[in-house]
């Protein structure tokens, strides 16, 4: 099913899309990724709670999840999804022999990592600290999605309330975001606690959040 062209989505023809979780179907990767490059909004699963996100480099998606999630985007949380930690120079810059250890032994995993960020980081995606949050899920479609990309998906959690089956049931995330967004996946049921976060912007690990991942063993 064709998108518009130049990254126009206006009255947008939404979808569930079922992608099998451990062998995703190349065909369903391409129109993802094909929606995301023409600046689509997609919800999509990782190894913790589901997650809505877009091209980096589209401010005009960057804005609509903002308004999705009812936030100002200049100060919100935003991280970054990568695939793997090959570049993470091009987003991160200043991570030391310690912390790119301390990364690589932890991702792919639940965690999410505040860096300093570099200049190939949208200004509008950075915060007020100049930092960046990078995340490596252990998500099989989330690494194929970024991976085909060729950059890295801006990622925010779905507006979260009482009801838990809102943000774990794609079917039901379809149901109440099926026309804010342009895709929604269904990969299985998800999680119901988000990553940890860890701050490494200080010269030594600090907890932020405790979420799905383990951390104790991650702080000095």
């Amino acid at each position: 099913m064709p998108f518009p062209p130049d990254g126009v989505i206006l009255q947008k023809v939404f979808m569930l899309l079922k992608i099998h979780p451990v062998d995703p179907q190349p065909r369903l990767i391409a129109q993802v990724v094909n929606c995301l490059m023409e600046g689509g909004v997609i919800i999509y699963p990782t190894d913790t709670i589901y997650g809505i996100g877009c091209n980096i480099y589209n401010a005009e998606a960057i804005q609509r999840i903002a308004r999705i999630k009812g936030i100002d985007p200049r100060k919100a949380q935003f991280s970054f999804i990568c695939s793997d930690l090959s570049h993470l120079s091009d987003y991160a810059r200043s991570v030391d022999t310690p912390i790119f250890r301390l990364l690589k032994a932890a991702l792919p995993g639940p965690y999410t990592f505040i860096l300093e960020a570099s200049r190939e980081v949208p200004k509008m995606l950075k915060t007020k600290k100049d930092t960046v949050g990078i995340r490596v899920p252990e998500n099989t479609i989330c690494q194929t999605i970024v991976h085909q990309l060729g950059r890295p998906l801006m990622s925010a959690s779905l507006p979260m309330d009482e009801d838990v089956a809102y943000y774990t049931d794609p079917e039901i995330m379809e149901e109440r975001f099926g026309r804010l967004v342009d895709i929604v996946i269904d990969g299985g049921i998800g999680g119901v606690e988000a990553s940890t976060v860890i701050d490494c912007t200080a010269g030594q690990q600090e907890l932020i959040r405790a979420g799905a991942g383990p951390w104790e063993h991650l702080l000095p």
